[in-house]
């Protein structure tokens, strides 16, 4: 039975002609008195206190539905309704302790909330025990940065193959995220090495110190294996577009229209070796990096020395070469990643490429 009757003969008049102000009163009584009781009560009084919570509720200050929703968050049996319709309001500090640890909210509300509310929501749900992966499906397509990286971080989450995926591509621009999923132990080895090739050596000795033993033999070689594919580049002797390069600086006509020409016509010794001369990277690193499947090392390059969109793109359809064609989601992409490249960030990568053996 449910106790405190005394509230039972003036409830239905509260909820159809009172006040505010008593709803508000009501709503707060009615609460208590299930929060003491809640560990006894039996399903049928559960679902009569979540009808007149649900209507009385919405009429409580943001203060006292905060607490409410924080108190409400750890309890197995909480009423169903009334959580469903405190983790939809706008107020993160209400909405957040249920989408945080709330064990009543289904599957299907979790992905409603994350496909429709802010960033705050979805940053929320990535602190759950667990994530499925139609869920961080969504999470991973509207996630901002701090979202992304949460969700990476959480050992509960799952990802599917194109999450893993977008989450990979996402990591070459983004060392945190790198190494969170790093630490994962459902990536696996092609993952792994994909991720570690993309990223920038002192992220990858960054990532060595903070996994496991066993993680660190995985990276260990999945590092090997990317090395060995380095070392297999593509020899190409520079004497000659050296030769040409210097006397361009000499005359004074080495410039960013100079390396745009060389880039145009896919001479590209030529455009390695201006790039190499305005940027201060030695020729054979920049051929290294540029030779390898990402166009970040261009990106970073470029933003360094402040080149045009127009001369980065044209550097990337150099590095394809001349019988391949680029796909306009991949230069778009390119393009984003350029545009939030913070020059300081590119000067720091490219001070490393030049103390580089």
């Amino acid at each position: 039975m449910i106790p405190a009757p005394s509230l039972i003969p003036e409830l239905d008049d509260i909820v159809r002609r009172g006040d505010p102000a008593r709803r508000a009163d009501a709503a707060r009584r009615i609460s208590e008195l299930f929060l003491q009781g809640a560990a006894n009560f039996r399903s049928d009084h559960v679902e009569l206190f979540d009808g007149v919570l649900t209507s009385l509720v919405p009429h409580a200050g943001p203060e006292a539905r905060a607490d409410l929703a924080e108190r409400l968050s750890g309890l197995a049996n909480a009423p169903r309704g009334l959580v469903g319709h405190l983790a939809l309001e706008d107020e993160i500090a209400i909405a957040g302790p249920l989408l945080r640890r709330s064990p009543v909210i289904d599957e299907a509300m979790l992905v409603e909330i994350a496909s429709a509310k802010s960033q705050g929501h979805l940053l929320a749900i990535a602190e759950r025990p667990t994530l499925s992966t139609d869920l961080t499906d969504v999470m991973i397509a509207r996630g901002d940065r701090a979202v992304v990286r949460r969700t990476a971080g959480n050992a509960g989450a799952n990802f599917s193959c194109d999450g893993y995926s977008t989450l990979i591509e996402r990591a070459g621009q983004d060392g945190v995220l790198t190494i969170r999923l790093g630490q994962r132990e459902d990536l696996s080895p092609d993952q792994l090495k994909e991720l570690l090739s993309g990223s920038f050596d002192v992220v990858r000795r960054r990532l060595l110190t903070v996994v496991t033993p066993e993680r660190q033999a995985g990276i260990r070689q999945a590092m090997s294996a990317i090395s060995g594919a380095t070392e297999r580049v593509e020899r190409r002797d520079f004497s000659a577009a050296q030769r040409t390069v210097l006397k361009l600086q000499q005359d004074g006509a080495l410039g960013e229209g100079a390396l745009l020409n060389f880039a145009k016509v896919f001479k590209y010794e030529e455009s390695v070796a201006a790039l190499s001369a305005l940027s201060g990277v030695k020729v054979d690193t920049l051929h290294r990096l540029i030779s390898g499947d990402r166009d970040d090392p261009i990106l970073v390059a470029g933003k360094t020395i402040g080149l045009e969109w127009a001369t980065v793109r044209a550097l990337i359809m150099l590095r394809l070469g001349p019988n391949r064609i680029a796909a306009p989601a991949d230069i778009e992409i390119a393009r984003g990643n350029y545009a939030r490249l913070m020059p300081s960030t590119a000067e720091r990568v490219a001070n490393f490429w030049k103390t580089r053996p």
